[in-house]
């Protein structure tokens, strides 16, 4: 699924996290109405209402299994109905509709590829994002920040700042670098000696007048 939007003459590239949500309300499947005066699970009883039960009417849809009865209801059961739901429904949770949106969000920023916005500015889109929760924008941010250049939220005409990759530190030079340096001498050479003095020479006085 393509997240990318270029702005017309602008290098800065437009993330939309939305675009990773299929469309579409998340429908409960309430396991309450099922249970003996909705406090009961009869095995028997709840396996026949399972096989009466119109699956086709979640086709398409995201489901939130939850049960809204105060009652203890064997994790078999939830299975069951995961089980009924998995060859129509888009996907399955457990919890409220917001859980399981989170979750979808999760594993779908998990498995896009980020490297594409690899030393790139990137605005990550805000407005008109009420389906997507904050989890979604904290996960998004570590992802950009490994590989982006600098990472924004808004949109790229009206964006604030959230993070910018550090300027790389510049490389250490060694001691004394910065001046000329004075060639080694050969191994073995030895320092060049003065000429040397005539034997008996004095040196030279000031003119006579």
């Amino acid at each position: 699924m393509d997240l990318v939007n270029r702005v017309a003459q602008s290098d800065i590239t437009t993330v939309d996290l939305a675009s990773l949500w299929p469309g579409g309300e998340v429908a409960t499947f309430d396991l309450a109405p099922f249970l003996h005066r909705g406090l009961v699970l009869r095995e028997r009883d709840f396996r026949q209402a399972m096989k009466d039960h119109d699956w086709e009417q979640y086709a398409g849809q995201h489901v939130a299994v939850t049960c809204s009865a105060d009652a203890i209801v064997p994790t078999w059961a939830f299975m069951l109905v995961a089980a009924r739901l998995q060859p129509v429904a888009s996907g399955v949770g457990a919890g409220t509709p917001e859980a399981v949106r989170r979750d979808h969000f999760v594993r779908a920023i998990e498995a896009h590829d980020w490297t594409q916005y690899a030393g790139k500015p990137v605005v990550v889109k805000g407005c008109g994002n009420d389906i997507v929760p904050l989890d979604a924008f904290l996960l998004a941010t570590q992802k950009l920040q490994a590989v982006a250049k600098k990472l924004m939220y808004g949109e790229p005409c009206s964006s604030v700042p959230v993070w910018r990759a550090p300027a790389p530190a510049p490389e250490a030079q060694p001691a004394g670098a910065s001046g000329a340096v004075k060639p080694a001498r050969p191994a073995g050479l030895a320092k060049p000696a003065g000429l040397p003095k005539p034997a008996g020479m004095k040196p030279a006085g000031p003119p006579r007048a």
